[in-house]
């Protein structure tokens, strides 16, 4: 394993980390060395945070919400880059924050997430098929486990739902877990597969060649005051059911999230909170599975977490989330911001040389 770190240009040497005062970039709307442009779009319509996204026939879909108090809101939105206009869609039957999702054949599964505090025995073991042809939800096997803030991601027609929250065996309490849930939509059934080696959170997630990639979170708490940050980046093989350590993401974060673009993972946003300091990030990063190396992007207009991130074209979405740290159960609330920023990624980014 190794770490090389590259940067792309003297605009990406902002700092990762700002305080949650901070005004937006100037740089928005502009051409920034190395062909990369910020630019921003229609605001979300109800801002919120833990507002995850996932794109499906070049649309976005934003799922979940964190609400005031930690009430879940289970939004389905629908955005069209084409027209930049976002549409409210059938909300989740029984709404949750913090659920696992992933998309397969045109489908949206969402799993788990909490019912109200961000701990064990509020975690769910629901899990569901959303159609966006049809804006319709059904109801799927539940989880074997019931889990919270864990990542979900489809691989070989399984998806795989890794780490998050539940209780200890007895019922009562939180415990973090690493957890390897496994999903095949073909018989609607479950499996155990070999758990991720470090328990965690809050964590990125991604896909590169047949190989799954979970990525920062937080350790010993679900709550990101009570939490160590993770760096962290393991990679599980399912065709050997085996898991590898691989070179650490530079900033350690939790509650931002991941996307893919010409086989490099592209981490954004983020939050940290430790007993002398309280921030949202501004770090985007991008790995390279073939190199494992890290190289960092120019930095979002502005910093957040918990809002919803996803690709489509060389085109990364941002929208939603707060920019005020989170506290474990508290109201960060207040900082929900409806900014939508997008990057553009030049050509060129990714491409073998």
């Amino acid at each position: 394993m190794r770490l090389t770190i590259r940067r792309v240009s003297a605009a990406a040497t902002v700092a990762a980390v700002i305080l949650v005062v901070a005004p937006r970039l100037l740089s928005q709307g502009r051409e920034l060395p190395g062909g990369y442009r910020w630019s921003a779009a229609a605001p979300f319509p109800e801002p919120q945070e833990e507002l995850y996204a996932l794109t499906v026939n070049g649309k976005v879909y934003i799922v979940g919400g964190f609400g005031k108090t930690g009430d879940p809101q289970g939004l389905m939105y629908e955005y069209d880059p084409a027209a930049d206009r976002w549409t409210k869609k059938k909300s989740m039957p029984k709404p949750v924050h913090h659920q696992a999702q992933a998309a397969f054949q045109n489908r949206i599964y969402t799993f788990g997430g909490c019912t109200m505090q961000l701990a064990g025995p509020a975690a769910v073991d629901n899990s569901w098929e959303y159609d966006p042809a049809a804006d319709s939800w059904k109801a799927l096997a539940p989880l074997p486990v019931k889990m919270c803030a864990a990542e979900a991601e489809e691989l070989n027609g399984k998806i795989h739902v890794v780490g998050g929250l539940t209780t200890f065996d007895n019922g009562t309490g939180t415990r973090v877990t690493g957890m390897n849930q496994v999903y095949d939509p073909k018989t609607n059934t479950w499996e155990q597969r070999t758990p991720m080696p470090t328990a965690r959170n809050h964590h990125f997630s991604a896909v590169v060649n047949g190989k799954i990639y979970m990525i920062g979170g937080r350790l010993g708490a679900g709550g990101v005051g009570a939490a160590s940050p993770s760096d962290l980046n393991e990679e599980y093989d399912p065709a050997t059911n085996v898991w590898t350590l691989r070179a650490p993401m530079p900033t350690p974060r939790s509650g931002g999230s991941a996307v893919v673009y010409n086989g490099r993972i592209i981490a954004a946003a983020g939050e940290l909170t430790t007993s002398k300091f309280s921030g949202t990030f501004r770090a985007v990063e991008a790995y390279d599975p073939a190199t494992d190396t890290w190289m960092i992007l120019p930095s979002m207009p502005q910093a957040k977490h918990g809002g919803g991130v996803a690709l489509v074209g060389n085109r990364i979405y941002l929208a939603s989330g707060s920019i005020v740290p989170g506290r474990g159960f508290g109201p960060d609330w207040v900082g929900a911001t409806g900014g939508h920023d997008v990057l553009e990624l030049p050509p060129t980014f990714g491409a073998s040389k």
